[in-house]
C-alpha cells in the first residue's frame, strides 16, 4: 500500500470520529437548548454549530489531518469558511425537514449532519488543511 493509501486509510476513520464527536455535541446542545430553554430548533441550531465548530476543528487539526503542515491561523479560517458554508447548508435542510416532513427535530437533525459531514470531510482534505507546497 502507498504512503497516500495508508494515510487514507488512517484519516477516514480519525474524521469519522471526530466528525461523531462534532455531531454529538451539536446535537446534544441543541436538544438541551430546546428542551430546557424551548428556543425553537432553528435557533438553537446556531448555538450547536458554533460549539461542535471547536470540537470539530480541533479534532481534525490535531487528529484527522495530524502532520499537515499549515499554520494554526490558515487552517482555522479556511476550516471556518468551509464550516461556515456546511452550516447554510444544514440550516436549509433543517428548516425544509421541521417544515415538510414528520420527523422529530432530533432525527432531522441527525439526517442533516451526516449529509453535510460528506461535503466538510472532502474540502477539508482539499483545501483547509493542504500546505501550500502542496495546493
Amino acid at each position: 500500500m502507498t504512503d497516500a493509501g495508508s494515510g487514507l486509510t488512517r484519516r477516514i476513520p480519525r474524521f469519522i470520529a471526530v466528525g461523531a464527536a462534532a455531531a454529538l455535541v451539536h446535537w446534544g446542545v441543541v436538544t438541551a437548548i430546546v428542551q430546557t430553554v424551548h428556543w425553537h430548533p432553528l435557533v438553537a441550531n446556531v448555538l450547536g454549530w458554533i460549539v461542535a465548530l471547536q470540537v470539530s476543528f480541533f479534532g481534525h487539526h490535531r487528529m484527522t489531518f495530524e502532520g499537515h503542515g499549515v499554520p494554526l491561523w490558515r487552517s482555522a479560517s479556511r476550516f471556518s469558511a468551509i464550516s461556515a458554508g456546511g452550516f447554510v447548508i444544514n440550516e436549509l435542510a433543517y428548516a425544509a425537514m421541521l417544515r415538510w416532513t414528520d420527523q422529530s427535530y432530533q432525527v432531522s437533525l441527525v439526517i442533516v449532519l451526516l449529509g453535510v459531514a460528506v461535503l466538510t470531510y472532502l474540502l477539508s482534505s482539499r483545501w483547509a488543511f493542504i500546505a501550500r507546497s502542496q495546493e
